[in-house]
């Protein structure tokens, strides 16, 4: 069982294990023992903006190094970036360090294979066997036999062409007035850069990062004030990024939210149209809007969904040989173009849709009817003793008999951070508040 890897990586607060200096040391030594065989063997390195990250990364670096391994250094990268600069240097692994959407005192390493896919959780146990049992302990190399790290200062440049060729020739976005909102993380200096190339207006919001603002108040999960910018600066959309910018939540000019699902129901509709989206499926998770379902089978589409995190969605999306999935958080993967969720990549595929049907954000999004939804964050001392709590068992049983065939409820662990999410979903919007109350009140009495 792994003891280290969560859902998504190496992930808690950084200077206390398991995200310390030390710590990540031995992870990077680790991970380049995997490859200390090959040929010329390197692995690639990419952080966003938080304060830890230069201390993260001259450890990893340092213990990549120390193996024998060289290091290509890409600076302040998303992930999605990091994902495809390791299969454009052919390097054999990549290494994003994160905390993706968590606060700024977090962080994390996630490793990203040579083929731009995320390790699996076989891989990732692999690399936990050889800190745990130390199988690196008598790889010291001398001489020239010690790791080099290389700058890739066109890095950016390389991945910006890349997303714009995914677009038809030609392709502008002349006549858009956008507003950008980097979260103060990786994004900041290529979202900008990529909209100006294509010729859009464009208004940036959170784009100064300190190293401890990244996704304080902004970005994708607080789209507040891009919503208020949008509307001052009557805009046609607003695009949010997380700290990573492997999703992107969006504002429409009326400053309504448009979230993953919808997102991926305008990408979706659009590919049924055309008939280029294979089998007519879409993979989402067990997060996903019941309204999703509905407007993509509604056009001849079916929905697949699956457990929450997008290495699972994009598992099923091999198996039933699909190219577009995602997750309502807005980390949506079009599989024809990239190996990941990619906010950058998704913001061009829906401005694809906009500029081809030439309808307004807000009138593309409403071909999905949102059922309401409650999602519900608590920060638990014991995740185990929550899910055996008999009171709470019983009391999530009569929810379900409750909201059945009218409703859901869906309780899960955190795999990122030390909370129980909870979803209530139904018709009934005062129905599901009056249920989210009691809810409350008995997981409040129980004090776990």
């Amino acid at each position: 069982m792994k003891k280290l890897f969560g859902t998504d990586g190496i992930r808690g607060i950084a200077n206390r294990e398991p995200i310390t200096a030390e710590v990540i040391f031995h992870i990077g030594r680790a991970g380049a023992y995997l490859f200390k065989d090959e040929v010329d063997p390197k692995i690639l390195i990419g952080r966003d903006t938080r304060i830890s990250g230069d201390m993260l990364e001259a450890a990893l670096i340092a213990g990549i190094c120390s193996a024998g391994v060289d290091v290509l250094r890409a600076g302040i990268a998303p992930t999605p970036v990091v994902a495809y600069l390791t299969r454009a240097y052919h390097a054999n692994c990549g290494i994003v360090i994160s905390a993706s959407h968590n606060p700024f005192d977090h962080n994390g390493i996630k490793y990203i294979r040579g083929d731009g896919f995320k390790f699996s959780d076989s891989e990732e146990e692999e690399i936990e066997r050889i800190y745990f049992e130390n199988h690196s302990k008598d790889e010291w190399p001398t001489k020239k036999n010690i790791g080099r790290v290389k700058e890739l200062p066109e890095a950016t440049d390389r991945y910006i062409d890349y997303i714009k060729n995914t677009l038809p020739p030609k392709f502008t976005l002349k006549g858009y007035k956008i507003v950008l909102d980097c979260a103060n993380g990786a994004s900041f200096i290529i979202a900008p850069r990529v909209f100006k190339e294509l010729g859009a207006e464009i208004i940036t919001i959170n784009d100064k990062p300190s190293g401890t603002n990244i996704n304080f108040n902004c970005g994708s999960t607080h789209p507040a004030f891009l919503r208020e910018v949008v509307l001052r600066q009557q805009a046609d959309l607003g695009l949010a990024y997380d700290g990573d910018a492997d999703r992107v939540i969006v504002v429409n000019e009326k400053g309504n939210i448009v979230d993953g699902d919808q997102i991926m129901a305008i990408c979706a509709l659009n590919l049924v149209k055309k008939d280029r989206l294979p089998n007519n499926t879409v993979v989402t998770t067990l997060m996903s809007n019941v309204g999703f379902d509905k407007a993509i089978e509604k056009a001849g589409g079916k929905v697949i969904r699956t457990n929450i995190g997008d290495r699972y969605v994009l598992e099923m999306m091999k198996k039933v040989k699909t190219v577009l999935g995602g997750e309502q958080s807005g980390h949506i993967i079009f599989s024809q173009y990239s190996t990941t969720g990619d906010g950058l990549l998704t913001s061009l595929q829906l401005m694809k849709v906009l500029r081809e049907e030439e309808k307004p954000l807000s009138n593309l999004a409403s071909v999905m009817e949102k059922y309401p939804q409650i999602i519900l964050n608590y920060e638990i001392k014991d995740k185990e003793r929550f899910f055996k709590n008999v009171c709470i068992k019983k009391f999530i049983k009569e929810i379900e008999e409750e909201l059945d065939g009218k409703g859901r409820i869906f309780v899960r662990a955190s795999g990122t951070e030390p909370l129980i999410r909870i979803l209530l979903e139904g018709e009934d919007k005062n129905k599901l508040e009056k249920i989210s109350q009691n809810l409350r009140e008995v997981i409040k009495k129980e004090d776990i």
